[in-house]
């Protein structure tokens, strides 16, 4: 389960971008962390939201592949995120967890935290669905 979590992380190219590290796999449970960069910083020097995001999106998704059978990926459907303060840290830590694992939908959270796991800067729901995929699907254009 970790290894395969780890490969389609490492095929993110948006997590690649961000500068993003995978650092926790667990059974219905995921962590990533972001390091702070003024390339990600909106106008008044603050991470931006879209970051923030990112990384929940991507914990909340492989979050709901820990659950899934091998031959099965998921997708986001749809997500809301609540900004409850400014993320001005030195790095963004979002932990995706698992709500309710269904064989189409899974409902998942995200948390997204400072760097010391202490303050929640954001919140986030989201619905998962999983799809049947073939190997040589992924990199079509």
């Amino acid at each position: 389960m970790t290894e395969r979590i780890k490969q389609s992380f490492n095929n993110q190219g948006l997590m690649h971008t961000l500068n993003a590290q995978l650092v926790e796999v667990k059974k219905g449970q995921v962590k990533i962390s972001c390091e702070f960069s003024d390339a990600l910083t909106q106008q008044h020097g603050f991470f931006h939201a879209g970051v923030a995001t990112s990384i929940a999106d991507s914990a909340c998704g492989y979050a709901a592949l820990t659950m899934m059978p091998e031959n099965v990926e998921v997708l986001t459907v749809e997500f809301k995120v609540n900004f409850l303060k400014p993320a001005q840290t030195s790095k963004l830590i979002a932990i995706g967890k698992v709500l309710q694992a269904g064989k189409t939908l899974t409902v998942c959270e995200g948390n997204v935290y400072d760097s010391n796991e202490e303050k929640l800067i954001a919140r986030m729901i989201a619905t998962m669905i999983s799809v049947s995929y073939q190997q040589d699907q992924r990199k079509q254009k």
